[in-house]
């Protein structure tokens, strides 16, 4: 059987992490890496590692350890619902499982601004994964504005051996139908 990477793109609470506990429920023998959690751990325990400024290469580096564990240690597959939204690095991070010969598969979540501003306007999330932002409405604007200025973010065909795009909200239990028949024929 082929191990499967699932990896979500999208703005801030446009259902990355929603989605990926819903799949992680119907596809057998998978497991949710989420960056989120290794920010909100780091910040809460290691405050002092954090840099001032710059990335955060302590929580990459985490989620690094993390995956490489799940890959050489498990025989899951994985899903990783962090935004993903820079081509290039989500491109050396699909070579790392093409090399290992992981099934790869992309689900971006394109919904319309109106619905993730409104999901941000109504967050109840914790706030304990920032380091450089103050809200998520900073965050979703600074994504929005990154959005306009650069067609990066988006993901193409080619990236990866199968993209979904999630339009609206009812799309997503298809689209994890889709991912699971996928799992059963590889």
């Amino acid at each position: 059987m082929s191990r499967l990477v699932i990896i979500t793109v999208g703005k801030t609470h446009s259902g990355k992490t929603t989605f990926a506990k819903a799949l992680e429920q119907q596809l057998q023998d998978a497991l949710v890496i989420d960056q989120d959690n290794h920010a909100e751990f780091i910040n809460t325990y290691y405050q002092s590692l954090l840099p001032k400024q710059g990335p955060n290469r302590i929580k990459f580096a985490m989620t690094q350890t993390i995956v490489e564990y799940a890959i050489h240690q498990t025989g899951l597959h994985l899903i990783l619902c962090n935004s993903n939204r820079n081509r290039k690095d989500r491109l050396k991070l699909l070579s790392k499982f093409h090399n290992e010969e992981f099934i790869s598969i992309l689900v971006h979540f394109d919904l319309a601004d109106d619905i993730i501003q409104a999901r941000v306007a109504n967050s109840t999330r914790s706030t304990a994964i920032f380091r450089s932002a103050s809200s998520f409405e900073e965050v979703l604007l600074r994504q929005q504005a990154e959005s306009v200025n650069d067609a990066d973010h988006t993901p193409q065909a080619d990236e990866a051996n199968y993209l979904f795009v999630v339009k609206e909200p009812y799309d997503v239990q298809s689209v994890i139908q889709r991912i699971v028949a996928i799992s059963r024929k590889e």
